[in-house]
């Protein structure tokens, strides 16, 4: 299958190492600054492969015309990447968040169905070890009645990290620490407690990053559909590293805990069945990543391309980029409004909220 990626910046990394990893063909790398493409390719040895760098992405899919296109630029841009590769008849995994706007996450998935075309919104977590196993218990009411989950991201992020990539933090280009870093815990939040949201009360500050537009804090209150409750928590203020990302579901006849770096060890796994051995699962089912992206990226890959071969359905497909989009924009508008916000949100975008913290 013939695979670019547009967008060679931080984790540009995880992408090449994937497509590699499922023997994809790479043909092309994009990226405005063409020395960041060429770093991949030295970086992965991959110079004897004849993969062409371009700068400008609507000529490298006219001219090399990839079946699976990754988007991995700043997240303003994805929208729009991604409906000109639609155009051109390519798949797509799109890096997380799948817009910055509902209007585009709604025509993205109207183009992919129209054009039959799989699009993939990248929230790797769900493959981790731990949430998978976590999911299975779900799936097989484990729980019993679901009563509340939380999501936590403590998380450090400096003046530098800011510096590196201007379009960071900004309300046209990204958003603020829960689109940038809690959104992946959101989507596990939203997808475990049965995606269905009623409202959300949320609250959002910038306590220390005064160079930024977007919050570096965002705490929020949801309430789904099904009777149950969230509560979200996310920051990049904490001192003087990162701390942990965390999962809590709790239910009528169990409650788990998946944490450390990026919610990819069990830290707890209680159950009133006693089904499998508790110390076990903790054990089979916890890894310990290099960094918080996980171990996530090359599974995901696996289940594109099976997708577009017809042989799975996507895990993560763009509805649910959505969905989790979504519940980021309504706690955004709920903080900004100071009252609790319905879904669904018929319109709402991060340049909403331009100027919230001047």
């Amino acid at each position: 299958m013939r695979y670019a990626l547009i967008g060679c910046g931080r984790i540009s990394a995880n992408h090449v190492v994937s497509a590699m990893n499922n023997n994809l063909e790479i043909v092309a790398l994009c990226d405005i600054i063409r020395e960041n493409a060429e770093d991949k390719i030295l970086k992965f040895d991959l110079q004897d492969k004849n993969i062409k760098i371009y700068t400008d992405y609507k000529e490298m899919v006219r001219q090399e015309r990839p079946e699976l296109v990754a988007i991995a630029t700043e997240s303003g841009k994805h929208a729009q990447i991604a409906l000109d590769c639609l155009d051109y008849g390519c798949n797509l995994i799109i890096e997380k968040p799948i817009a910055l706007s509902i209007a585009d996450a709604d025509a993205i998935i109207a183009k992919a169905t129209k054009k039959n075309l799989q699009v993939c919104a990248c929230h790797q977590n769900r493959f981790n070890k731990s949430i998978i196993e976590i999911r299975k218990a779900l799936e097989k009411k484990r729980f019993g009645k679901l009563l509340y989950g939380t999501a936590h991201v403590r998380w450090a992020r400096d003046h530098e990290y800011y510096d590196r990539a201007l379009w960071r933090g900004t309300w046209e280009q990204d958003g603020g620490a829960l689109m940038n870093q809690c959104i992946h815990n959101i989507d596990l939040l939203r997808w475990m407690m049965g995606n269905e949201v009623d409202m959300v009360f949320g609250m959002t500050d910038r306590m220390i990053h005064p160079y930024i537009q977007a919050e570096d804090l965002g705490i929020a209150v949801v309430k789904f559909k099904n009777g149950s409750y969230g509560i979200v928590e996310g920051t990049t203020d904490v001192y003087p590293k990162n701390l942990e990302e965390t999962l809590y579901i709790f239910g009528e006849k169990g409650m788990v805990k998946a944490g450390g770096q990026a919610v990819n060890i069990i830290d707890e796994w209680r159950f009133s069945d006693h089904f499998g051995d508790e110390e076990q699962i903790k054990q089979e089912c916890s890894e310990n990543p290099p960094n918080v992206y996980g171990f996530g990226h090359s599974k995901l890959y696996r289940n594109v391309i099976a997708a577009v071969e017809g042989k799975e359905k996507l895990v993560v497909d763009a509805e649910a980029g959505k969905r989790a989009l979504e519940l980021v924009l309504a706690i955004y508008k709920s903080a900004a409004i100071g009252q609790p916000v319905k879904l669904p949100l018929k319109e709402c975008s991060t340049i909403d909220f331009e100027g919230r913290f001047d």
